[in-house]
């Protein structure tokens, strides 16, 4: 809301400032405004899609306020497809104009539970992405190291499929709970509105009126629990939406909240579903437990750890982690980022890759002790750094 009372603050005419404030539903459609350029901004501007809603961008985000102010309002059908890089995944695409629904929602909820989630929890929050949590890592086991003078071991844990086995009625009264917290003693049209499109949102089945792209065969092969048409009905979340990478942070605060103060860790980390815990060789013994009630714990909302994730690693050799590789106190680039970013490389040299692909690579690798890495890489095509 910052941002929309600053330009509201830019607008000089004391009538449309006035006009704003007076009329609920114009101040509403001034949000969905600023919604659809965030939605702008996701890399989806060259689809037919968007260069629809656009056109006749006045009408169409008219007709969208009116929708949710009545209580009418319904998600569109989407499509649906599989990418195989940098693993066989399947995605559901949602219309454009629910991707903008998203980022209202997002963006009237989000700055409540910021406040309120677990410092330690990445994902779709301002400032803690894959750089942030790879630092976070890096921080705790030299904390708990004494600077590397200790031995040390991180317990790596994942949660199996997680997105395919939320509950929908438990995020949503998950998610209710902080609405209901954020509007307590102000439950008028705003509150009603955006109760109505969580719901919405959360209770949409994806896999209804779904278009495929692409052939059915590209599911070949594909685990049960990866995809959302295996799924029973109320349970699994669509993996791209904004919602549901910022609903899963609610979703899993709870277990952020029963490993650092039902069970004490300190040292901890999440980042969506990839998580651990940091502690001394003299810990360790009791922490191996405290995994077994941890995933003892997830059971009772519908989540399992996935056996052949968790693992203990000592500090010393090397603890691999988004991407990364944290080793007694340096990040180093990880084999699957190394191999991605050689492949980027080559395809540049051919003349079937694009420059924004290497430098993306080389951006997440500027966060990282990843000199030597880069200069193989440079070296192998001639190129200058």
């Amino acid at each position: 809301m910052d941002d929309f009372y600053g330009l509201l603050r830019k607008v000089e005419d004391e009538g449309v400032r006035e006009w704003l404030k007076e009329d609920p539903k114009n101040m509403m459609f001034l949000e969905l405004y600023l919604a659809e350029l965030q939605a702008r901004k996701g890399g989806k501007r060259k689809t037919h899609d968007t260069h629809t809603f656009e056109a006749n961008l006045f009408e169409n985000l008219s007709r969208l306020r009116d929708a949710l102010w009545d209580l009418d309002y319904k998600p569109s059908r989407g499509t649906a497809h599989i990418v195989f890089r940098p693993v066989q995944r399947e995605i559901f695409a949602a219309p454009y104009v629910d991707r903008v629904v998203h980022h209202y929602i997002v963006d009237a909820i989000m700055p409540w539970w910021d406040k309120r989630l677990c410092y330690e929890s990445g994902s779709c929050r301002v400032g803690k992405g894959t750089s942030f949590c790879i630092e976070r890592l890096r921080h705790h086991t030299a904390a708990v190291s004494q600077g590397f003078q200790k031995k040390t071991y991180v317990i790596k844990m994942d949660i199996s499929g997680y997105f395919m086995h939320i509950k929908r009625d438990i995020l949503y009264k998950r998610v209710m709970w902080g609405l209901d917290q954020q509007f307590v003693g102000n439950k008028g049209k705003r509150y009603q509105v955006l109760k109505h499109a969580i719901h919405e949102v959360i209770f949409d089945d994806p896999v209804r009126g779904v278009s495929i792209q692409g052939s059915y065969s590209d599911w070949r092969g594909l685990p049960e629990d990866k995809s959302l048409f295996c799924q029973p009905p109320g349970q699994g979340m669509v993996i791209g939406n904004l919602t549901s990478q910022f609903f899963s942070n609610i979703y899993l605060d709870v277990l952020d909240r029963f490993i650092m103060f039902d069970l004490g860790y300190k040292h901890y980390g999440r980042y969506v579903d990839d998580f651990y815990i940091v502690v001394t060789e003299d810990e360790l013994e009791q922490a191996l437990l405290d995994v077994k009630a941890i995933g003892s714990f997830m059971q009772g909302y519908g989540m399992a750890m996935n056996p052949k994730k968790t693992r203990v690693i000592g500090t010393w050799q090397g603890v691999p982690f988004l991407g990364a590789v944290v080793r007694d106190g340096a990040v180093l680039p990880g084999k699957r980022l190394m191999r991605n970013f050689s492949r980027s490389a080559y395809e540049l040299e051919k003349g079937r890759g694009s420059l924004e692909s290497v430098t993306s690579y080389l951006g997440m690798m500027c966060h990282m002790d990843a000199f030597k890495a880069q200069a193989k890489i440079f070296e192998r095509y001639g190129w200058k750094r």
